[in-house]
């Protein structure tokens, strides 16, 4: 299909200012759901906030569609969410927090243009958080910081502010103050407006219920001092400390990483996040160019997309595999033909659809920024292909990262082998596990490989429950994983500490069961390449 429509036309220039694609990046248990749902309540998306953790007689978490997510209150895979909120396009992609899936949260980091970090007030900056704020980093994504908790028990603001600074390295720039803490937080202060956001319950909602926000006109207001009482002396010290100390809000350091604007709140009782949601719209860049090797695309070049995840079986019934694509350029359009780059031919992307939870919906079209499901019946896509319309692109690659844990898998049932082997096959192409064949044995005994140890019983459940397949994990000994280049022969790797397999593009990859082989491979060896990552 060729497009009717102009690069430089103003629809695709609005369509592409009004959106804003962003991922919650946090430590597990920061309340990253909740925040989510609070999020989608704010936007119409939803009309009930479901639970972390699933209990009778109340809803499942909105984003957490899978059955052994629902069983373990945990997000294993990322979501991506959708919805409108005071006329922007909202791409929401909701990634998992246990550091077992940190994979799937760093592919799904490529697709965003911001983040959001969410710290737990008590707890302070986590090892996970660290970790994915590293990443965020690395690629200069804009990061907005969100204190949660903060109507529980937890850290003196100032300590956690200067904690960002000496544990991740970034300068930060609180927008709102936290107008006390713990059973004495009565809401937050908007340093920027000079806006006194203020709780008051409902009756009994102060229990459960949405507690709705009122301003009041400046800090001498006679009711805010009423509020705060005894605690008003000591809340205006802070804000002296935080007004000589902090950094100036500066919007242009912020859109290159350098400056997180930080907010407080509790998401669970929806103190401060409506606001929070109000300036991250107005402070988040829309999509931006793209690097593709020692180019860029622009958004108003021709179609361009790239595919950043892979799921099998998001429909039960139908046993589909769905390619998420986030738009880079140019508009999308059903049924559009695009060129496939890896492949170098042309294919038809017949059923675009987007998600929310289980729930889908045919795309007619789409901007840059969206995230679009590709229904891959053919099996053709992968994760980090690029599809693109007009001058041949290749966005950069994803990459697969080395295996801390390692496994082989034993079937119950020997009838059963093939529907093993389309498991294997497909839950590989989604990243759950990686997939490595022994030198001679073809399909048989395969090697297993995986970041997180939980991922193996994501494979055996997923196995059972959507393939029909009962398995016996067995781990093995091994600790690392290495792409090998260069010059070598396979067969001096098959040692009692190391051993030769190839992943699922035929290439050499070689595990070895400490550091001390590792680092023996590579002195004896220096004619081969050892990486940890390819891509």
């Amino acid at each position: 299909m060729v497009p009717t429509w102009s690069p430089t036309s103003a629809q695709l220039h609005k369509e592409v200012e009004r959106r804003r694609t962003f991922a919650i990046i946090s430590h597990p248990d920061a309340g990253k759901t909740t925040l989510t749902e609070k999020l989608l309540l704010y936007g119409g998306a939803i009309h009930l906030a479901g639970a972390v953790k699933a209990k009778k007689n109340q809803r499942n978490t909105t984003s957490d569609w899978m059955e052994l997510e629902k069983q373990r209150g945990i997000s294993i895979s990322a979501s991506v969410l959708q919805f409108e909120y005071h006329g922007i396009r909202i791409n929401l992609l909701d990634t998992p927090g246990h550091k077992d899936f940190s994979e799937d949260t760093y592919r799904t980091l490529i697709a965003a243009d911001a983040a959001v970090m969410l710290i737990d007030a008590a707890k302070g900056v986590e090892p996970q958080t660290r970790k994915l704020f590293e990443v965020c980093r690395m690629r200069g994504l804009p990061i907005f910081t969100f204190m949660n908790k903060m109507d529980r028990p937890c850290r003196e603001p100032l300590e956690l502010i200067d904690e960002l600074e000496k544990v991740l390295g970034i300068r930060s720039c609180p927008m709102t103050w936290p107008l006390g803490r713990g059973d004495r937080f009565r809401g937050v202060l908007d340093r920027e407006k000079n806006e006194i956001l203020l709780f008051q319950t409902e009756g009994e909602a102060n229990v459960k219920g949405r507690l709705a926000p009122r301003a009041i006109s400046n800090s001498n207001d006679q009711a805010f001092e009423e509020l705060l009482g005894d605690d008003l002396e000591g809340f205006r010290a802070e804000l002296e400390l935080v007004d000589i100390a902090g950094d100036p809000f500066d919007l242009k350091r912020v859109l290159k990483g350098e400056l997180s604007p930080v907010f407080f709140g509790s998401a669970m009782n929806n103190f401060g996040v409506e606001r929070f949601l109000e300036e991250f719209i107005r402070m988040a860049p829309p999509p931006m160019e793209r690097p593709a090797g020692d180019t860029t695309r622009n958004t108003s070049d021709p179609f361009s997309g790239f595919i950043f995840k892979i799921q099998a079986n998001m429909d039960p019934a139908h046993r589909d595999r769905v390619a998420f694509m986030r738009v880079c350029s140019g508009k999308f359009e059903r049924q559009m033909q695009v060129r496939h780059a890896r492949l170098d031919r042309d294919i038809k992307l017949g059923m675009p659809v987007q998600f929310f939870g289980q729930e889908r919906v045919v795309v007619e079209e789409a901007w840059p920024g969206d995230i679009v499901g590709v229904i891959d019946t053919t099996g053709s896509l992968r994760i980090g292909d690029t599809v693109y319309s007009g001058p041949r692109v290749v966005f950069d690659p994803v990459p697969s990262f080395s295996p801390e844990h390692f496994a082989t898998v034993l079937i119950l049932d020997p009838m059963k082998r093939k529907q093993l082997k389309k498991g294997l096959e497909q839950l590989s192409e989604e990243g759950v596990v990686q997939v490595y064949a022994q030198r001679g044995m073809g399909d048989r005994e395969p090697i297993l490989g995986a970041v997180g140890a939980l991922q193996f019983e994501v494979l055996q459940f997923r196995l059972k429950s959507e393939y029909g397949v009962d398995v016996r994990i067995e781990r093995l000994s091994y600790a690392h994983a290495r792409w090998v280049s260069g010059t070598f022969d396979p067969a001096q790797f098959d040692r009692e500490d190391s051993r030769c397999v190839t992943d699922r593009d035929g290439r050499t990859v070689v595990l070895f069961n400490s550091d001390w082989a590792l680092r023996w491979a590579t002195e004896n060896y220096p004619q081969a390449k050892f990486e940890s990552k390819t891509g």
